[in-house]
């Protein structure tokens, strides 16, 4: 195990087929999903189909990212005294600055709102991490120095992201990147928020984080390049080297694929170039079936699946593998383990 493990401690979860952490994950688990008809159409005037998050009032704009952003937080924050708030430092994961649709302004506006909605001010060592999918993953590496170098006691990681704008709808459409009846090769855009809090392991915590790896992709999605999967294969050996396991030690994997066929042939060849024993059984979920295409939200998402699988005793083993790919080439991974 890694001499840094960080235990989750809690999650908090606002996804299209839930809005708390246990109905999100039990709606996942059973494989339920709840696409709806947006108001923006695609190129061939079809209506696209989408992810929302049923908020009431249904709001907009950066006024929908903090609310769903502070019921997750709020959620996670139940067990944690409200005078510990203020000394809580907050790893706030937004999309990447060039993705299409976002607003420049958006991330630090955002965190500011957070804290108005939830009442408290958060620490000065808080930050806001802007590389969409693989964001919880650099999150983590923060919140480990943090934790072992400072002696903080608990960092709190907090996803919000939407697909569902119109910029950002018709940038997709125009990359033939979403699933339509005439395109089989894209994703079903969606929105969610995410959050975990983690600390020294110590505390009860049904989940370990005792790995992580990072690593850049040269063949990414738009390149000409042939993919081998270089980039995510030596994130996933870097990743398991931390935890002091080996790939063929992980009882199943959790990644962040929507549906784009890049991607599912991104994990199929990391597998191979990075499991080196026979395993009859190495199950691959993929959360995003259930809740679409949600960017940076499904970083802490995929650990909290992983967390109540480990708690409720459904998942397949105790050691799991969570993988995270950015179209611009980032490559992350993290290993888990029960307990």
């Amino acid at each position: 195990m890694s001499a840094h493990p960080l235990a989750v401690m809690s999650s908090g979860l606002v996804t299209s087929v839930g809005l708390s952490a246990p109905a999100a994950c039990a709606a996942i688990r059973s494989g339920l999903t709840n696409p709806i008809e947006t108001r923006f159409a695609d190129s061939e005037a079809e209506w696209i189909i989408g992810h929302a998050v049923p908020l009431d009032p249904p709001l907009r704009g950066i006024d929908r990212l903090a609310r769903m952003a502070s019921m997750a937080a709020e959620e996670c924050l139940i067990g944690v005294p409200r005078t510990d708030w203020p000394d809580l430092p907050v790893m706030l994961c937004v999309a990447e600055p060039d993705r299409p649709g976002r607003l420049d302004e958006v991330p630090h506006e955002l965190f500011e709102r957070i804290g108005q909605s939830l009442e408290t001010q958060f620490a000065s060592s808080s930050r806001i991490v802007e590389q969409g999918r693989v964001s919880v993953a650099v999150a983590l590496l923060h919140a480990r120095k943090l934790i072992y170098e400072l002696n903080v006691p608990q960092v709190l990681i907090v996803a919000v992201d939407s697909l569902l704008t119109a910029s950002t709808l018709r940038a997709l459409d125009d990359a033939s990147r979403l699933l339509t009846p005439a395109n089989s090769n894209g994703f079903i855009p969606g929105e969610a928020s995410s959050a975990i809090l983690v600390s020294k392991p110590g505390g009860g915590a049904a989940l370990t984080i005792t790995g992580l790896g990072f690593a850049v992709e040269q063949a990414t999605l738009e390149s000409e390049a042939p993919l081998r999967a270089e980039g995510l294969s030596q994130a996933i050996n870097d990743a398991v080297l931390d935890a002091g396991c080996a790939v063929h030690d992980m009882d199943f994997r959790i990644a962040d694929i929507s549906g784009e066929q890049y991607y599912f042939k991104e994990a199929a060849l990391a597998r191979s170039r990075t499991l080196h024993r026979l395993k009859e059984e190495h199950d691959l979920w993929h959360p995003a079936d259930c809740i679409g295409e949600t960017g940076s939200a499904i970083g802490p998402l995929m650990i909290a699946v992983a967390a109540a699988a480990a708690r409720k005793g459904y998942a397949p083993g105790p050691a799991a593998l969570l993988h995270l790919s950015n179209d611009a080439g980032q490559r992350a991974a993290i290993v888990t383990r029960t307990g």
